[in-house]
């Protein structure tokens, strides 16, 4: 477990600028440098272990596009060796279980679909394979004697793979929504699918040639990045905020899925026939005992969609909404009992109150581990039982942290990577002394770990403040860890990427917050520098340890810059990141503020030059600090809300309000008006840069327009800057150009207003962004 700073030690520390590491020697981080950044993302290690393969993404800065292919690692070292055409976008490889063929992802014209092949044991050309590979079943699921399988699904499906749920998300990335999603027959056939009237629509076109606008029916009409849905016109489609529902008549007609045994060479044979369904079957590697997941009171399927549409009926409950829940469990099975079809095929549940998933067992088939919690906004823990038996333990201790994705090992220890914090790695857990100790970790982000059959060595892609991704290796205990891959050795060379020191400090109700302030570059001590303070989105997701081009930016321009993971941010656990519901811009303010009071009298902090920066929740979050305080000198608010009223009824996620806010509007009027910050704006002194996307349907620009208004209004300084093309993930995923654009202008606003002696009295026209 990694070591703490008290909060008092954290203070002191804070206060001795010597203590910050050595910049390295390097010229300074420009926008312009954001197109030199190579990514490394999706490996998949070839069934012998020796080779890995990766998606490359890289910036075409001429073309303003992105540029992916897939490249190929020998795990004993060496050069890295493209494997697709540079000419076409390809990403995504997953192996044959031979490890002869290499399946990817590529929009090369002149096929069907995107899915592609390369034999990676002969030289040739790209193919597409005749058939899609099918998907791997979840390690752990099936024995190990791989003449028979066990599946769940109902009659009609055949029993593959049924059961697992769904959850399609609207449009699906088609430009007006999925094909076929509207009547395409008929007088309406040649419309655009978002102008079509839908099956369940009462009003029609008087003339379908005549009408090019959109007509909805669904209640989820928009997602981010899809843009506006065609609607279905189907019972129960799109719920607000999420995916279309699965009620109705034809989700209560649907058969309970059951369980299948197939022998190599023999018939399908029916292990059950109950009026639930059996969900996500997991079996010993002996082949002795199924585990599966089902309702907790074995009712038929037909009675738990009928409570659960009752329920979605009902007004918001909070006592309801944060009850502890036993919905589903776990029960077991003995596969020969089911196969012989005697009495004692009966199932035997595991005595568990709350919800349980991702079951796995040890490779003796002696034991059992799964995760699981009491509520909803209780925290994930690791269980471990007996087989034959039914009361778990858990193993995790006093560990503070979720398990994350787990599995056993020969020696009897649970391997888990998890988040710690802003950090992750690899832990390893065991069951019987509850000890747990890193086996890959450090103040950095590692993930996508992977070993070979034998288990003898690791694979995973790594990332820290100084060193943007990049692909290693390890012994299967984390030893002798070497770098495989060098996309961005040259630049790292180049820059002086600015690194950040870690610190954590008690903040209200005695909670422990996690903070970094990384260090200007040319830092020099003695002299004094301003800050900015940047508050992530969500709320629920986290800053880390992993190298960021935003906080390079300010960095890179002579800013200190100050992050944390206030309550409400995920990487401790469901508890922390619950901690915030219900109480927006109340203790997580104080969160952040008591992080700006601890820097603020540091010798090397200007506290008269202080900004304040974020998006999504963080621009919620900054506007709303500019309505409490004037100690900052100037604010960034990206894809703001400045009014939740107008936000509702505006983002396609309106469930976030409901489960945060305890309510829709019309329910928690109260709330829903004193957390918008439009009703203090009359107190707002800070200068403001306003950024928002003209497609971002997760925090439309109508908020963003009344800030803007109110704030030009009460002459209180303020720019708008509106991208074209662009929606809410502008920042992370948009197009190139405007995207290092945007870095530009933040350098450029705090640049102006955190000038040392003030800002000039005049602005001049800005020069062309470096």
């Amino acid at each position: 477990m990694m070591a703490r700073l008290t909060p008092r030690l954290a203070a002191v520390l804070l206060l001795v600028p010597a203590l910050l590491p050595a910049q390295s020697a390097g010229r300074a981080f420009t926008p312009a440098d954001w197109y030199r950044v190579t990514q490394v993302s999706a490996p998949a290690r070839s069934p012998d272990g020796k080779s890995v393969a990766f998606t490359v993404t890289t910036v075409n800065e001429a073309g303003n596009k992105r540029h992916s292919e897939v490249w190929l690692q020998s795990v004993a070292g060496g050069p890295s060796r493209r494997l697709t055409s540079s000419g076409y976008e390809s990403s995504g490889p997953r192996w044959s279980d031979d490890g002869k063929t290499l399946y990817f992802t590529s929009t090369r014209p002149g096929g069907r679909g995107t899915n592609w092949a390369l034999r990676v044991d002969e030289v040739g050309e790209a193919f597409q394979p005749t058939a899609t590979p099918p998907a791997a079943a979840p390690a752990g699921s099936q024995p190990t004697d791989k003449r028979f399988r066990i599946t769940s699904g109902d009659s009609a499906s055949g029993g593959a793979g049924g059961g697992r749920g769904g959850g399609g998300r609207g449009g699906g990335g088609f430009p007006g929504g999925a094909p076929g999603t509207a009547p395409a027959t008929g007088p309406y056939a040649a419309m655009p699918p978002l102008a079509r009237p839908s099956a369940s629509a009462i009003t029609a076109p008087v003339d379908p040639a005549r009408f090019d606008g959109m007509h909805f029916t669904d209640s989820r009409y928009k997602a981010n990045g899809n843009g506006f849905v065609a609607s279905t016109g189907r019972a129960g489609a799109g719920g607000p905020g999420g995916a279309a529902a699965d009620t109705g008549a034809a989700a209560r007609a649907r058969p309970a899925a059951q369980l299948f045994l197939q022998r190599a060479g023999g018939e399908r044979i029916t292990l059950t026939s109950a009026a639930y369904s059996h969900r996500n079957p997991v079996v010993s590697p002996n082949g002795e005992w199924i585990v599966f997941s089902a309702d907790a009171k074995l009712r038929a399927d037909s009675m738990v969609t009928r409570e659960r549409d009752s329920l979605a009926k009902l007004p918001f409950s909070r006592k309801r909404d944060e009850a502890d829940r036993d919905g589903t469990d776990l029960f077991m099975l003995p596969v020969a009992a089911c196969e012989a079809h005697t009495a004692a095929c009966v199932p035997t549940r595991i005595e568990y109150f709350g919800e349980e998933t991702g079951a796995v067992w040890s490779p003796d088939s002696k034991q059992l581990a799964f995760s699981g919690r009491r509520g909803r906004y209780q925290s994930q823990r690791l269980y471990v039982l007996a087989a034959g038996t039914t009361k778990p333990v858990d193993v995790l201790g006093t560990w503070r942290y979720e398990p994350g994705n787990f599995t056993w090992w020969g020696d009897g220890t649970i391997r888990m990577a998890t988040d710690v914090g802003g950090s992750s790695g690899l832990y390893a857990v065991n069951p019987a002394t509850k000890e747990i100790r890193t086996i890959v970790g450090g103040r950095r982000r590692v993930s996508n770990i992977q070993y070979d059959s034998a288990r003898t060595t690791l694979t995973y892609i790594s990332t820290d403040h100084t060193h943007p991704t990049e692909l290693y290796t390890s012994d299967i205990e984390g030893r002798n860890e070497r770098k495989l891959t060098t996309f961005n050795d040259a630049l790292n060379t180049e820059v002086a990427w600015s690194d950040a020191e870690f610190f954590t400090y008690r903040s209200v109700d005695n909670l422990e917050i996690e903070a970094w302030l990384m260090k200007p570059y040319g830092y020099q001590p003695g002299k004094k520098y301003p800050v900015v303070l940047y508050i992530h989105g969500g709320p629920h997701s986290a800053y880390g340890d992993g190298w960021f081009d935003e906080f390079q930016n300010l960095a890179g321009a002579g800013m200190f810059v100050l992050f944390t993971n206030p309550r409400g941010s995920t990487g401790t656990n469901t508890a922390f990141t619950n901690a915030s519901r219900g109480d927006w811009g109340g203790k997580d303010y104080q969160d952040l503020m008591k992080a700006v009071d601890i820097v603020s009298v540091r010798p090397d902090v200007d506290s008269t030059r202080m900004g304040v920066s974020g998006g999504s929740y963080g621009g919620f979050m900054t506007a709303w600090i500019t309505t409490k305080t004037t100690r900052f000198k100037a604010a960034e608010a990206d894809r703001m809300i400045s009014d939740w009223n107008a936000w509702w009824g505006t983002t396609d996620v309106q469930s976030l309000t409901n489960d945060e806010f305890f309510g829709k509007p019309w329910e928690n009027q109260v709330m829903y008006d004193t957390l918008s910050p439009i009703r203090f704006v009359k107190r707002v002194k800070t200068p403001t840069l306003i950024v928002q996307s003209e497609e971002d349907h997760r925090t439309p620009m109508a908020t963003a327009d009344m800030w803007y208004m109110a704030l030009k209004t009460l002459n209180v300084p303020a720019e708008f800057v509106r991208y074209p093309r662009s929606n809410h993930d502008l920042s992370r995923t948009g197009e190139p150009w405007l995207l290092v654009d945007r870095l530009g202008r933040l350098r450029q606003w705090f640049g102006h207003w955190l000038a040392e002696g003030g800002p000039p009295a005049a602005v001049a026209p800005k020069a062309a962004a470096p």
